[in-house]
């Protein structure tokens, strides 16, 4: 039994409550996506798993331990499991985020840390993410984070960091829409005018240098702090950023990311759903 297809290319996270589920039901789907560090074993039923999913999807490698932009450098050990793992399961994309997370010699934060927007972290991130494409002889794509601090001195505006980055580097800009909104809420703005400060973000990034969108869920504390923590619907106000991005930068192939309180299958299959229906 072969996966139906799905267009336009609308993709889920693909989370281990739902790996029998979806080798059994096989629905229509553009591709799905895992975390690529929870398949860097040589072997065992995890990666047969990732395979059997591959013979029926195309999959999105996507990581969380790059720490592209550490001034520390890359681990060359975890570059290289990357690199394994991509040559095994023949990837549609790899991508990472724009964070640094390594200190040291060893030290690793296990989160995605904020960079500042400047000339030196620019070409910092540029160089890792041209070793990056060495080793695993593709492009990759690389995300803008949901960030709670920022730092002092930026001197480049953020989508201004990321047209230079995928201009020197040849890399695609994974573009969460989701994050964008987040930033936003947490910058002190309404809701509503937190969607348009996204769709302001969309605006000034360069065409043609988007290649994946992603969408998730957040959740707002009682103190206001809003969290990207990729555990409910995709909200109203996300979904406008979205379709005046496909808008503004044509139909782009879309995940949708649920990795907390994950909920049946059939939840995730709707919100893919539904950002199919807003495709141009």
């Amino acid at each position: 039994m072969t996966a139906a297809p799905a267009s336009p290319c609308v993709g889920i996270g693909w989370r281990q409550p739902h790996y029998e589920t979806l080798l059994a039901e096989r629905p229509a789907l553009g591709f799905i996506e895992v975390h690529s560090e929870n398949f860097f074993a040589d072997g065992g039923i995890t990666l047969a798993v990732l395979e059997a999913g591959r013979a029926a999807y195309d999959v999105s490698l996507h990581g969380v331990g790059l720490a592209l932009g550490s001034a520390a450098g890359l681990d060359d050990a975890h570059l290289e499991r990357l690199a394994r793992l991509a040559r095994r399961v023949q990837p549609r994309w790899v991508s990472d985020h724009a964070c640094f997370a390594r200190v040291g010699t060893g030290l690793h934060a296990a989160d995605l840390l904020p960079i500042p927007f400047t000339d030196e972290s620019l070409a910092l991130m540029a160089t890792h993410v041209q070793q990056v494409q060495e080793r695993l002889g593709r492009p990759m794509l690389v995300e803008n984070i949901s960030a709670y601090v920022g730092w002092a001195g930026d001197t480049l505006a953020e989508p201004e960091f990321f047209n230079e980055l995928t201009r020197r580097s040849g890399c695609g800009l994974l573009l969460d829409v989701n994050n964008l909104f987040v930033n936003a809420r947490n910058a002190g703005l309404a809701p509503g005018d937190a969607a348009g400060e996204a769709m302001r973000w969309v605006d000034a990034i360069r065409p043609g240098s988007v290649g994946e969108i992603h969408l998730a869920g957040h959740c707002e504390q009682d103190d206001g702090l809003v969290i990207d923590d990729h555990g409910s619907r995709v909200r109203d106000e996300v979904w406008r950023v979205y379709e005046h991005t496909l808008q503004r930068l044509g139909p782009l192939p879309t995940l949708i990311e649920w990795d907390t309180a994950v909920p049946d299958l059939a939840v995730l299959l709707a919100e893919g759903q539904r950002a199919r229906a807003l495709h141009p």
